[in-house]
């Protein structure tokens, strides 16, 4: 029996539910501008799952940087949201 693919769902799940706080808060204190992080954080951790050799671990990174890159949509989004009035402005930013 293998349990990769449930570790790997496992991972994405929670990869996914930490990302999400980080893009509210990020856009709270940041606005939009925080975006490049997202982008360069995306594009190191795919890289890097590229010369990992163990394939869960391999996936758990590509994974996280998949999600770092798909937070740059959310942050704008998230600036939406917060027009809207579904989410708290910042005042001091």
């Amino acid at each position: 029996m293998s349990f990769q693919g449930i570790l790997i769902g496992a991972a994405a799940f929670l990869i996914i539910g930490v990302f999400h706080p980080i893009v509210i808060k990020g856009e709270y204190y940041f606005g939009k501008r925080v975006w490049p992080v997202f982008l360069v954080v995306g594009i190191l951790l795919v890289i890097l799952s590229l010369w990992i050799e163990n394939a869960t671990l391999s996936a758990v990174v590509s994974i996280t940087g998949f999600s770092s890159l798909w937070s740059i949509h959310e942050l704008f989004e998230q600036e939406e949201r917060v027009a809207k009035g579904w989410f708290p402005r910042n005042p001091k930013r």
